[in-house]
């Protein structure tokens, strides 16, 4: 199965940029891990008995949700697509129930970014694209939001 964008693209139309959702998502799962990691490293430590019993049974139902939350962001980022193209601005979620939102280059009016503070830091955000007559749509925690900024509302020389 290829990509989304490869599959759309008109005559003449390249891609510019592609960015996709950001690795933030993985976070809560590995806090899961570390702290499924921690109880079953505990269990060991401790004088044999119940809490040993009690301290396994915690690990192996954090490891069970971990190995779910790993699963379900692996599937976001999978099904997730961003990408600036010399037309349009595209962005593609879902794998059965498929959304798109395309927008001509020629129609954004305003390209809006925002990053908390962790977002500066570790390079994500949330990006509104904002059209002439057309409404606008907020792409939330991508990648490189300056970079996918930039992508849309540079121009060459001339154009």
């Amino acid at each position: 199965m290829g990509r989304y964008i490869d599959d759309i693209l008109q005559p003449g139309e390249k891609v510019l940029y592609s960015t996709n959702a950001h690795w933030i998502f993985f976070l809560p799962a590995i806090v899961s891990w570390v702290v499924a990691t921690a109880l079953f490293v505990a269990s060991g430590m401790i004088p044999a008995g119940p809490l040993v019993l009690v301290c396994m049974s915690l690990a192996a139902i954090v490891a069970i949700f971990a190995l779910y939350k790993t699963a379900t962001a692996w599937f976001h980022r999978w099904t997730t697509e961003t990408d600036v193209t010399n037309f349009r601005v595209i962005h593609k979620t879902g794998f059965v129930k498929r959304q798109t939102f395309e927008m001509s280059v020629d129609k954004v009016e305003s390209v809006d970014v925002n990053q908390s503070i962790l977002g500066r830091i570790l390079n994500y955000g949330d990006v509104t694209v904002l059209g002439v007559g057309e409404g606008g749509k907020t792409l939330d925690t991508i990648a490189s939001p300056l970079a996918f900024r930039n992508a849309i509302t540079a121009r060459p020389a001339g154009a």
